[in-house]
C-alpha cells in the first residue's frame, strides 16, 4: 500500500496522537486499580501501540489485495476506530474540564469528594462510557467477518420488457459479481454459494468483472468450483477494473501484459465466454436478443479500456442487454448514445459492504460516490441492475450489505 513519504508520516504521527490521547484516558480508569496491576495494564497498553504502528508500516510495505493484507488493515482499522469513537468521550470530559478551569480562574481548586454515594465522578463515567463506545467498531467488524462474508443472499427480480422475445418470455438470467478470489479464506463456503447459484437452474448466467483483486494467479485454487457455473445457453462474462493488474507493480510491460493474458486464458478454462468490446446473439427457437460486452470503463480515475462503439456494432435483437463492470457507464456513456440498450447489468461498488437494508430501504456510504450503488435502477424504458457483489475487497467481511447472487426474470408482460 503506498504512500508518498510525507503522507506517510502524517498518517504515523495522527495515529501517535491518537495512542497518547487514548493512554491519557486509560490512566483515567486505572486511578483505583492497584499499582502493581495498573503498572502491568499500562505496559500492555503501550505494546499494543508499538504492535499498531509496526502493522501501519508493515501496509506501507506490502502489496493491497491480498488476504493478509486485509486481515491487517482490518486489525489496525478496528483498532483505530474504537479508540476514536472513545476519544470523543473523552474529548468532551477535557472540554468540560477545560471550561471549568477557565471560570475558576486563578481561583485555588479544591478536590471534590463525592458523598457517601459511591457515584463515579463525571470524569470517570465518560472514561468508562469511552471504553463502552469503543467496543462497539470492534465487535461490529468481527460479525462481519465471521458472520458476513459468506453469507449469500439470492435475490430474485421480474423485469417487464414490452418487446421481449416469445421465446424468451419467463427466460431465468443469473449474474455474479465482484469475486475478488484473492480475498477468500473459506474454500468450502464459496463451494456453497456456487451451488446456491446452481440450485437456481438458471438459463442463462453473466459475470461483470472482477475475477481477482490484482494477478490472475489468484483465481487458480478455485478453477474447480466455479466450473461449475454453467448454463444451457452459456456463461458470459467481462473484465472489471481489478482484472488488469493495474494495482500491481510489475516488473515488466511484458510480464503485465502476460498476466491479462492468463485473465482471458482463466475465463476459456472456466468455460465462461469473455466478452472484450464485442456483441452475440442468444437464440431461442427463430428468437434473438443482443447480448453486448465491453471492458471496463468507469467515470472519474477508473480505466477506460470498455469500447462501447465497437461493441455495439451490428448487435441485432429486438431487446439489447449490455455488461458492463462499472455502474457510472450507464449514465455517462450507456443512456445518453445508445437509446436502444435496454438492460444494463454492473456491479463494482459492492455497496462498500456497509450499509443497512430493511425492506425496500437501503443506505450505504456508497450512495455518496455512485448515485447508482446496488438492486435496480429504472429511467423511462432503461434499466440497471448493480449486483452488490459475491466477494469482497479490503475488509473481509460484509456489515448489512450481503454478497449477493441474482436471479432475474424476463416478461414481456406488465408485472
Amino acid at each position: 500500500m503506498k504512500f508518498n513519504g510525507f503522507s506517510f508520516i502524517l498518517i504515523v504521527l495522527f495515529l501517535s496522537w491518537i495512542e497518547l490521547y487514548a493512554y491519557q484516558a486509560t490512566k483515567t480508569l486505572l486511578k483505583n486499580v492497584k499499582a502493581n496491576r495498573a503498572k502491568w495494564i499500562k505496559r500492555v497498553y503501550l505494546l499494543q501501540a508499538v504492535v499498531m504502528m509496526a502493522l501501519v508500516v508493515y501496509l506501507r510495505l506490502s502489496q493491497a489485495g491480498t488476504i493478509s493484507f486485509s486481515f491487517i488493515i482490518s486489525i489496525i482499522f478496528m483498532s483505530y476506530a474504537a479508540k476514536l469513537l472513545g476519544l470523543v468521550f473523552v474529548f468532551i470530559d477535557d472540554m468540560r474540564r477545560a471550561i471549568a478551569l477557565f471560570f475558576a480562574g486563578r481561583k485555588k481548586r479544591k478536590d471534590r469528594k463525592i458523598a457517601s454515594g459511591k457515584k463515579i465522578p463525571r470524569s470517570e463515567f465518560l472514561a468508562k462510557t469511552a471504553v463502552a463506545a469503543a467496543t462497539l467498531p470492534v465487535v461490529t467488524m468481527s460479525f462481519g467477518i465471521v458472520s458476513g462474508a459468506y453469507d449469500y443472499r439470492v435475490r430474485r427480480k421480474k423485469l417487464y420488457l414490452p418487446n421481449l422475445p416469445s421465446g424468451f418470455n419467463g427466460i431465468k438470467m443469473a449474474q455474479l459479481s465482484d469475486i475478488h478470489s484473492g480475498s477468500f479464506f473459506d474454500k468450502k463456503a464459496v463451494e456453497g454459494g456456487v451451488n446456491l447459484l446452481m440450485a437456481e437452474k438458471p438459463d442463462v448466467v453473466f459475470f461483470t468483472g472482477d475475477l481477482v483483486n490484482n494477478q490472475t494467479k489468484e483465481v487458480n485454487e478455485y478453477f474447480g468450483i466455479f466450473s461449475k457455473v454453467k448454463a444451457d445457453l452459456g456463461v458470459y462474462s467481462t473484465l472489471g477494473n481489478h482484472d488488469y493488474g493495474d494495482y500491481m507493480h510489475w516488473t515488466s510491460a511484458q510480464a503485465k501484459q502476460q498476466n491479462l493474458q492468463n485473465m482471458i486464458l482463466a475465463h476459456e478454462k472456466m468455460g465462461w465466454n469473455l466478452m472484450m468490446n464485442e456483441n452475440k446473439s442468444l437464440k431461442i427457437g427463430g428468437d434473438q436478443i443482443s447480448l453486448i460486452g465491453v471492458e471496463n470503463w468507469g467515470a472519474g480515475r477508473f480505466a477506460k479500456y470498455g469500447d462501447l462503439n465497437l461493441a455495439h456494432k451490428n448487435s441485432e435483437g429486438d431487446v439489447k442487454i449490455l455488461l458492463s463492470h462499472d455502474p457510472s457507464h450507464w449514465d455517462a456513456q450507456v443512456r445518453p448514445n445508445f437509446n436502444d440498450i435496454d438492460l444494463m447489468f454492473a456491479g463494482h461498488t459492492h455497496g462498500m459492504q456497509l450499509g443497512v437494508e430493511i425492506g425496500n430501504f437501503r443506505w450505504s456510504p456508497s450512495k455518496w460516490m455512485y448515485p447508482q450503488w446496488a438492486d435496480l435502477y429504472t429511467e423511462g424504458k432503461h434499466h440497471l441492475y448493480v449486483n452488490r457483489g459475491f466477494g469482497f475487497l479490503g475488509f473481509p467481511g460484509r456489515i448489512g450489505i450481503l454478497p449477493e447472487i441474482t436471479i432475474f426474470e424476463l416478461t414481456n408482460r406488465p408485472v
